[in-house]
């Protein structure tokens, strides 16, 4: 069952990946943009259920699979480093180390800040 449980996430997480990469460039963004955004939204709801899932009783094979499939299905998927580091080479490319360096910056200070704050959100409610 937790086979099928990542197996479907991880599906799921990449449709979504897609389909907001697609959004994201109608409205005329660039490329790196789709990744950072689900990078941040994985990231907070990874975040979020870890944090959550920490505080409940163990021993549960429906939060067990619940937990597979939402966390390393979907934000695994939906998340996406290989993406990240080609969108950074390929601004290199085209405009130079600022912008690349820049592109690492801004991906690991939103991503990490933002996992901090759900992290300490969801411990100071419990």
């Amino acid at each position: 069952m937790n086979f099928l449980a990542v197996f479907l996430g991880g599906g799921l997480g990449s449709l979504a990946r897609y389909s907001l990469g697609l959004a994201i460039k109608r409205l005329g963004f660039m490329a790196p943009i789709g990744t950072l955004a689900s990078n941040i939204l994985a990231t907070a709801m990874l975040l979020g259920l870890i944090a959550a899932y920490s505080k409940s009783p163990e021993g549960s094979t429906n939060m067990n699979t619940f937990y597979l499939l939402w966390t390393v299905g979907f934000c695994g998927a939906f998340s996406t480093f290989s993406t990240f580091a080609a969108d950074t080479i390929s601004l290199h490319s085209s405009h130079g180390l600022t912008w690349a360096m820049g592109n690492i910056a801004v991906n690991v200070t939103f991503c990490i800040a933002l996992g901090w704050l759900i992290w300490s959100s969801i411990e100071q409610v419990h």
